[in-house]
């Protein structure tokens, strides 16, 4: 059975690109291999940069303090998950079944 997530394009963004981004982006991959999820990719990026490609992805991650940031992304089908901690892959898990996109 085909995953959700199997070929989805993931993107993790927060303030500046660096540090957080980069730590959720190492929990979001937690999340995928410990489901067998093989993403068409994932990376991360600053706000700035997230703000204007987001709609080329299925699916954006954040902080919550950067949601008003995403206004208006999911009219396209784009997926806004907001994470009260970025690097929680338990928090990243449990938004995801939430969205039922994992299986």
């Amino acid at each position: 059975m085909a995953k959700k997530l199997d070929n989805k394009k993931i993107l993790a963004c927060c303030a500046n690109g660096a540090g957080s981004s980069l730590m959720m982006e190492n929990a979001i991959k937690k999340v995928l291999t410990r489901n067998g999820i093989k993403v068409a990719e994932l990376r991360h990026a600053p706000i700035s940069e997230g703000k204007s490609a987001a709609r080329n992805y299925d699916i954006v991650f954040c902080a919550k303090t950067f949601v008003n940031t995403f206004a208006g992304i999911e009219e396209n089908g784009t997926v806004l998950i907001p994470l009260k901690n970025v690097m929680s892959d338990k928090e990243i898990e449990a938004a995801l079944q939430e969205r039922e996109l994992l299986d």
